[in-house]
């Protein structure tokens, strides 16, 4: 933990400089200019708790996105209503990216499913994306156990090839390529999933900490989180460097950081595994610069804080869960 909380102080030192130059960068709104008030919608996004003047219709998708450093930056990540961050094999973690209240126009780079990205995406009724399977993962797909596309099947077709990028870094998809491979497939895209609990307007209470550490065990995977006043919002770094849109250039930019700890146990000699994802535990929530420990629970296939036994509501806005095999990897800056 020391080597870590060395790492965190090191890196904090890069951020501060990140944030002075948002800070410099942010202009001040127009005081004449009233903001939308949460009360004008009549209904809200059910997973990201943000309002909206129709009706939520749309149902969840669910892409295994790539995380090597190769496949950086990705495409459409800062578009996810909610985005699982999972060890694969090795010390190699991969995104599961879930939308519903936007759509990017492409997602990427796809990578590979395994079981327990599956069994996430269930959780939402998601229509699940991957490009490749692990043998389990390929078994509890042909069983139809969930809606599914796949590059194995639709490469060159649904799923394109970047040329900027080598193979198994370069397979996007569109969401219009989404939508037609769900038609193909006879799959609908309704309804909305159930909404996630989310908080009323108010400040959470908890433990001030407006940067934290997470260690998968290789620098290049190693996750920082910094809080930013002006904005309210955490600015992702993946090995130092923000996460951002490979198109827009647009920073990942999130209200709600949930990191928890799950059984991790190699299943084969190639890494592969097993998680734990049904057992409850220990974990983190982030939300407005403060931390509160919590203790997480599977409700119906989603993985939510609980805090003195009682269900932690979301702030509105946009979630990360980092799922780790302890929560010794984490690391929080010091006041």
């Amino acid at each position: 933990m020391k080597k870590w909380v060395a790492s965190l102080a090191a890196v904090l030192l890069l951020l501060q400089g990140c944030s002075q130059e948002r800070d410099e960068a942010i202009e001040q709104p127009d005081e004449k200019v009233d903001s939308v008030k949460e009360e004008e919608f009549a209904f809200h996004f059910p997973l990201t708790g943000v309002g909206t003047k129709t009706e939520a219709e749309q149902r969840a998708v669910a892409v295994i996105v790539n995380n090597h450093p190769q496949a950086r930056p990705q495409s459409g990540l800062h578009k996810a209503d909610i985005v699982y961050e999972v060890l694969a094999e090795g010390d190699v973690t991969r995104f599961l990216a879930i939308y519903e209240s936007e759509q990017p126009e492409k997602v990427g780079p796809v990578r590979s499913a395994r079981e327990y990205f599956i069994e996430l995406a269930k959780g939402y009724d998601s229509l699940f994306v991957a490009h490749g399977y692990s043998p389990e993962a390929k078994e509890l797909l042909a069983s139809g156990y969930i809606d599914e596309l796949n590059g194995i099947q639709y490469d060159g077709s649904l799923f394109k090839r970047a040329d900027f990028r080598k193979a198994p870094h370069n397979s996007y998809i569109t969401f219009d390529n989404i939508e037609k491979g769900a038609g193909q497939k006879g799959y609908k895209m309704d309804p909305a999933p159930a909404p996630l609990p989310f908080r009323e307007n108010d400040q959470p209470q908890g433990k001030k900490s407006e940067a934290v550490m997470i260690s998968y065990g290789n620098p290049a995977f190693d996750v920082q989180y910094e809080y930013d006043q002006k904005q309210g919002k955490y600015h992702r770094y993946s090995d130092g460097e923000e996460s951002i849109d490979l198109e827009s250039k647009e920073p990942v930019l999130l209200d709600n950081i949930l990191i928890v700890e799950m059984n991790h146990k190699v299943l084969d000699d190639a890494g592969r595994r097993s998680i734990g994802l049904s057992s409850g535990g220990r974990g983190y929530l982030l939300q407005k610069g403060v931390m509160n420990e919590v203790q997480w629970e599977n409700v119906n296939g989603r993985i939510l804080p609980f805090i003195d036994g009682k269900q932690a509501g979301f702030v509105p806005g946009k979630t990360w869960i980092n799922i780790v095999p302890s929560v010794e990897q984490v690391a929080f800056a010091a006041e």
